[in-house]
């Protein structure tokens, strides 16, 4: 790549996609599919129900990422054949997102199916998103170049969402006749906003194509490639020690993302309130993971997270004497500062440690055990929950994540 500078037009075209696809993240998986599902495709069925339903369809699409990922990154490397698996699992999901508009009401299998498959196809394609870095950007400038992609998709998810809240307050300005209407047309439009940012990525990065040494590209070869991918992750010290580390704080903060909105039903807050919050994160954390990524480019990528794990550590803390939304909306604008910083240095720090050859193969074994600590976190909440009433109380489960993650950081050698 002869353009090595921060900023050139393959990193605006990759951090780009971000800005797209996290649309799907907020507006879809945090807001829009969880209140549709239940006021109208699950309309008059009880609620212990619908989360049930939602929580299956969730765990079943980490369950297939979690398997598919590194598979996916190995063959894809043996090729060079990111791009391509990218487009295509990006398609899938906004397809699929789109979809959720022609389903009706009562017709919760439905939608659960494509959900589901939405799912898939958003985090999938993130394997292989994220291995591109190496491609776009030089490593002494990974830190910037992650955190303007993880800043880019808090503002676009977050426009789009603002947008959407306003359609559903006021759906006749829209030409809507209610707000069903309005939330089916939101997620149309969710799907056009992934696809319409995936177009720069496509048409102007260029991956750097891998000697394809694996001729077997079957399901055989792709799990002797995961084998294998374990047995060389085994063999860099500091990679293996990271993902640890990583595993273990980064399950406390998608704690922290889950429980949310939870979180602040049983205290009592008003669903507007809650909307308020998650956009008051996003907004705040567009010039926050931005100003991280700075930070992390002078201090060192390990260094910023630290500095975001102790915020998180404080948040913890600051929640069991939370009483009034005053309260909440400072919580959630002070999550805002370091959420996007601590995911941006991960993967900045993650990508300076592997071989950049083999990126494709790494990154999918660290979506893989991404997907895994999605359900670390909720697990250590509901076992505490099951002991403590208080919400309040129930965060706090969160807190050995955080300060044992930080502990099995210091033992990761790395300058960056």
């Amino acid at each position: 790549m002869a353009d090595r500078r921060f900023i050139n037009k393959q990193v605006v075209a990759w951090a780009l996609y971000d800005w797209g696809n996290s649309a799907f993240a907020l507006s879809v998986l945090a807001v829009l599919f969880p209140l549709f599902l239940g006021l109208y495709w699950s309309a008059g069925d009880d609620g212990a129900s619908v989360t049930a339903r939602l929580t299956w369809a969730t765990a079943s699409a980490s369950l297939i990422v979690s398997l598919m990922a590194p598979i996916l990154g190995a063959i894809a490397d043996s090729g060079g054949y990111r791009k391509r698996f990218l487009f295509t699992l990006a398609v899938i999901g906004a397809v699929a997102t789109a979809s959720l508009s022609m389903v009706g009401e009562g017709g919760w299998p439905l939608a659960l199916v494509l959900f589901a498959l939405a799912s898939i196809g958003y985090y999938s394609a993130n394997v292989f998103y994220d291995s591109l870095i190496v491609d776009v950007s030089e490593p002494r400038h990974y830190s910037l170049v992650s955190s303007l992609g993880f800043s880019l998709g808090y503002f676009g998810g977050a426009s789009l969402l603002a947008l959407h809240v306003w359609m559903l307050q006021s759906p006749q300005l829209f030409g809507f006749a209610d707000a069903t209407e309005g939330v089916k047309f939101a997620f149309v439009s969710v799907g056009a906003w992934w696809l319409i940012f995936l177009v720069p990525l496509m048409l102007v990065v260029r991956e750097n194509k891998a000697s394809a040494s694996g001729k077997g590209s079957t399901i055989l070869a792709a799990y002797q490639a995961l084998a294998e991918t374990v047995r060389r992750i085994r063999e860099y010290r500091k990679v293996w020690l990271f993902l640890i580390a990583y595993w273990l704080y980064i399950g406390g903060l998608f704690a922290v993302i889950f429980m949310a909105v939870n979180f602040g039903q049983r205290l009592g807050f008003k669903e507007s309130d809650l909307v308020l919050a998650l956009l008051l994160t996003n907004f705040v954390g567009f010039p926050a993971t931005l100003g991280f990524g700075y930070l992390g480019h002078r201090i060192g990528a390990k260094r910023a997270i630290y500095v975001g794990l102790a915020v998180y550590i404080a948040v913890a803390v600051y929640a069991v004497f939370l009483q009034r939304v005053g309260q909440f909306y400072a919580m959630a604008v002070t999550i805002g500062l370091v959420q996007g910083g601590v995911q941006g240095m991960s993967r900045s720090l993650f990508a300076s440690l592997i071989p950049a050859e083999r990126s494709g193969e790494f990154f999918g074994f660290y979506n893989m055990l991404t997907k895994f600590a999605h359900v670390l976190g909720p697990v250590m909440i509901g076992v505490v929950g099951f002991f403590f009433a208080d919400p309040r109380f129930i965060i706090v489960a969160v807190l050995p994540l955080f300060v044992l993650g930080a502990i099995a950081l210091t033992r990761v050698d790395s300058e960056s």
